[in-house]
């Protein structure tokens, strides 16, 4: 049987529920959708920047401030434009967040920082190629557009695997397809 999946939100427990609203809202551009009493008590907020999407991005309270160890590796968030990313870029300095980096993936061109709980937040732009992953290799945003361009096409080519995205595109394609028909029930 062949059917359709596409990733549609994700949701995370938080310590302090306005700080982490106002940081989602102010500077990431998040809407609220609904904000109401949580299941199990305490309260969740529903946030969204596509008006197709009731939710993309959940708050729920009731993350320990305590808790000693982070259970979320990384948030990703995929932006229009190389000039929205260096934007979020300028504004993640003026505010100083913490553990601010350039990086590119290859197939990825990424800007990273640790929201007010200590989350990590990728911001991100496709490139038009891919390579091997994982690869983090620093790059600067102080390049004009076309050197920064230039200077990732330079890291990533001699990386194993280098391609272009198309090409990647549809080898992926080819394994979604022989994933899909493979699927079917599994013992627990």
């Amino acid at each position: 049987m062949s059917f359709s999946l596409s990733f549609s939100h994700v949701g995370i427990f938080v310590t302090d529920l306005e700080r982490m609203i106002r940081f989602y809202t102010k500077f990431l551009g998040f809407a609220v959708s609904d904000r109401e009493p949580g299941l199990r008590g305490g309260e969740i907020c529903f946030l969204t920047r596509d008006s197709r999407e009731h939710h993309q991005f959940v708050l729920a309270s009731g993350r320990p401030a305590d808790s000693g160890f982070n259970l979320i590796n990384q948030l990703s968030f995929r932006v229009d434009s190389l000039a929205t990313l260096r934007q979020i870029h300028r504004d993640a300095v003026a505010m100083k967040l913490n553990d601010l980096h350039t990086v590119t993936h290859g197939n990825a061109l990424s800007v990273y920082f640790r929201d007010p709980e200590g989350n990590r937040i990728e911001l991100l732009i496709d490139t038009p190629w891919y390579c091997l992953q994982p690869q983090r290799v620093p790059v600067d945003f102080s390049l004009p557009d076309d050197a920064l361009w230039a200077s990732i096409e330079n890291i990533v080519k001699d990386k194993p695997r280098f391609m272009k995205r198309e090409t990647w595109v549809a080898e992926i394609e080819q394994k979604i397809a022989q994933a899909t028909a493979q699927r079917g029930i599994i013992e627990p």
